[in-house]
């Protein structure tokens, strides 16, 4: 990506940003492939983690001048987790190390529990990662959509996205549902 267009996008992030601050606070709930909720032992051991204090720590690599990731740091927080920010130019070479698939990519790229969480991923969606453990790379929600943790519409609108598991040979399923 050429450094122009690396700035027009910190730019639209930041614009961005600015309504997302105002309006932090919509959410929807996870359903799995099969639009289920999550098992009640799922949720018991992801809030019952958050609770006692056992929730790995987050490591996120982000742009300096990124807001929307900046809000979603903050939401990560308040759900329980201790964050590490790491400010980057390039996150690239991160999301290569990691193994991000290409097409998958958003603006931040976090690490937790020996997984990756790339983008506007709901906090309760790495919980549940974390509960089941499955033999995967980690979680993508690719592109920014609106009403994401991170991406909140004055309006209360919201995009309806999935967030995807990674497998180890980059193929991806459906591990949740929001707003559909």
């Amino acid at each position: 990506m050429s450094i122009s267009v690396r700035n027009a996008r910190n730019v639209l992030f930041s614009a961005i940003s600015v309504v997302s601050f105002s309006v932090l606070g919509a959410c929807t709930h996870p359903v799995d492939a099969q639009s289920s909720q999550p098992s009640p032992a799922t949720i018991h051991a992801a809030t019952a983690s958050s609770r006692d204090g056992s929730l790995p720590v987050m490591l996120v690599h982000k742009n300096a001048s990124c807001g929307c990731c900046g809000a979603w740091v903050d939401q990560m927080r308040a759900a329980g987790f201790s964050v590490d920010v790491r400010n980057v130019d390039n996150l690239d070479p991160v999301k290569s190390r990691v193994g991000v698939p290409a097409s998958k990519g958003s603006c931040h790229t976090a690490e937790v529990g020996g997984y990756f969480v790339e983008g506007h991923v709901p906090a309760l969606d790495i919980k549940r990662l974390l509960a089941e453990k499955p033999d995967a790379k980690g979680l993508v929600v690719p592109g920014m959509p609106a009403g994401s943790p991170g991406m909140e519409m004055p309006d209360g609108s919201v995009q309806p996205y999935v967030v995807e598991l990674v497998a180890h040979d980059g193929t991806t399923s459906a591990f949740a549902r929001h707003a559909y």
